[in-house]
């Protein structure tokens, strides 16, 4: 079944709706659909176990998020769906990050500190050096024409995660995108919890400011404010570490993802450099 077909014929609506595409979604398809006087967002996707993507654990992660209020509402589920009430606002992008990081940052330390209070059920994990490594062996299994550019990256991952040493766990969001960022004039909406799970806050702190390109002072303030005393040389090693990892996965991603090697090779020497 096509995603508009699944979507046009969840089980949760009231009578004949018309889902309309909404812009964005990578690993989903997503929709509008107004019923019963209300609009809501639908994200049609399964399992990408490729990609750490386990739908049960978004749902989890989706729902403990509404109670902690910090991600709309789910209203229905079903194998392959998730139904989330629609908020009206502006989707942000990485400048609106940028002017908005005190919020933001109390944001991601509501969704580390709070969310797990109202999970339920198996949780996720989120290690990117794992994901790294899995990546590895998805190209390599997969007769990648990418294979010999992994050589020099798993070896500075490798690296890093020393690096990085050992980390505090809590529940992260893990895919600090601008556009999950969703501002309805009042409060800051945190969306998309397909890659949520137990990990590193240095992970979303990192992930944050490589997504939306934060300057190495906003990076500066966002850890102090972040751990409450002034960062030294020895966090700043380990968040660096973490950042590093944050752009080599992106840069993985691409390449188990797309069908171009040259974006791939791209991303590869960004993240590379960085290490």
């Amino acid at each position: 079944m096509d995603a508009l077909k699944k979507a046009r014929s969840l089980t949760c609506w009231s009578g004949p709706v018309d889902p309309q595409p909404l812009i964005g979604g990578i690993t989903n398809t997503n929709f509008v659909v107004a019923d019963g006087g209300e609009k809501y967002v639908v994200r049609i996707g399964d399992d990408i176990p490729q990609h750490g993507i386990m739908r049960f654990g978004e749902l989890a992660a989706s729902r403990a998020a509404f109670a902690a209020g910090i991600s709309p509402q789910v209203v229905h589920h079903q194998p392959g769906a998730l139904v989330i009430r629609f908020i009206e606002g502006i989707t942000y992008g990485p400048e609106d990050v940028r002017q908005n990081l005190d919020p933001i940052v109390d944001l991601i330390r509501r969704v580390h500190k709070d969310l797990p209070h109202f999970y339920r059920g198996p949780a996720l994990m989120f290690w990117v050096f794992h994901v790294l490594r899995d990546y590895r062996h998805t190209l390599d299994a997969g007769g990648s024409r990418l294979i010999s550019e992994l050589e020099d990256l798993a070896a500075k991952a490798t690296v890093l995660e020393e690096a990085v040493g050992p980390v505090q766990l809590v529940f992260g969001h893990n895919d600090l995108l601008a556009a999950n960022f969703i501002d309805d004039g009042t409060r800051i909406w945190l969306i998309d919890w397909e890659h949520a799970g137990l990990s590193s806050p240095l992970f979303d702190l990192a992930n944050l400011a490589s997504n939306n390109e934060l300057t190495d002072g906003q990076e500066e303030w966002m850890l102090e404010t972040y751990f409450g005393y002034p960062a030294d040389d020895r966090l700043r090693h380990r968040y660096r570490a973490m950042k590093c990892a944050s752009l080599l996965r992106e840069a993985m991603w691409s390449m188990v993802s797309t069908s171009s090697p040259r974006n791939c090779r791209a991303r590869a020497k960004q993240a590379a450099a960085s290490a």
